[in-house]
C-alpha cells in the first residue's frame, strides 16, 4: 500500500514533463460550454462566446487547491489585469465539481478570473490535457487561443512555474502582431 502511495506522485511529475499531450500550435481549438464560477458566483462559459471578446488564455490544472494549483491560480490572479489590458481572457479548467470551483475562484483566484469544470474530463480530453497516468484528471498545460478559434501557444509543465509568464508574453506577441 505504501508503495502505491509513493509510485503515483513519481509518475505523476513525469507525466507532467514529457510534454506530449498537447494541441500543436494552429490546431483548431475546441469549441465547449460548461459550468464555471467567478468570484464564487456560478455562470455558463462558453468558449465560442468568450473568443468573440479576444483571445483566451485557457490552462488546465489538477486538482483545486492543491498547493501547486493554488499557487499557479494566485500567479494567474496577479496577472489578470495585464491579460485584460491586451483583450484577454483567463479561464482555468480542471475536472473539480462546481461548488469546490465556486469556492476556488474565490479564495485562489481572488475573484479574478473564471474557472470551469470538466465533468467526465471531456474537455481536457478534447485538448489532449489529461495525464496519461491518470486520465481524469488534468495535466498542467496552457493554451492561448485565438479569437479565430486557433492555438497560437501551448505550454506544459507540471511545475507552476512560468505558465503565467509564457502565456502572457505570447498575448502580447499576438497583440503586437494584430492591426487595432
Amino acid at each position: 500500500m505504501k508503495l502505491k502511495h509513493l509510485l503515483l506522485p513519481a509518475a505523476l511529475l513525469l507525466a507532467g514533463s514529457n510534454a506530449m499531450a498537447a494541441l500543436a500550435v494552429g490546431a483548431a481549438a475546441p469549441d465547449f460550454t460548461t459550468d464555471a464560477a467567478r468570484a464564487g458566483q456560478p455562470f455558463k462559459f462558453s468558449m465560442s462566446e468568450t473568443l468573440k471578446k479576444g483571445p483566451v488564455v485557457l490552462y488546465f490544472y489538477p486538482k483545486a487547491f492543491t498547493s501547486g494549483c493554488t499557487v499557479e491560480a494566485h500567479n494567474f490572479a496577479e496577472a489578470t489585469p495585464k491579460f485584460n489590458a491586451l483583450g484577454a481572457t483567463v479561464v482555468g479548467v480542471s475536472n473539480d465539481d462546481i461548488e469546490t470551483l465556486k469556492k476556488f475562484s474565490v479564495e485562489a483566484c481572488r475573484d479574478k478570473f473564471a474557472v470551469a469544470a470538466d465533468y467526465g474530463a471531456r474537455i481536457m480530453k478534447q485538448y489532449d490535457a489529461a495525464l496519461w497516468v491518470k486520465p481524469d484528471m488534468a495535466d498542467r498545460i496552457s493554451y492561448v487561443i485565438s479569437p479565430q478559434g486557433k492555438v497560437l501557444y501551448v505550454f506544459s509543465s507540471l511545475s507552476p512555474d512560468q505558465h503565467v509568464e509564457n502565456t502572457l508574453k505570447a498575448v502580447q506577441t499576438w497583440r503586437a502582431s494584430t492591426p487595432q
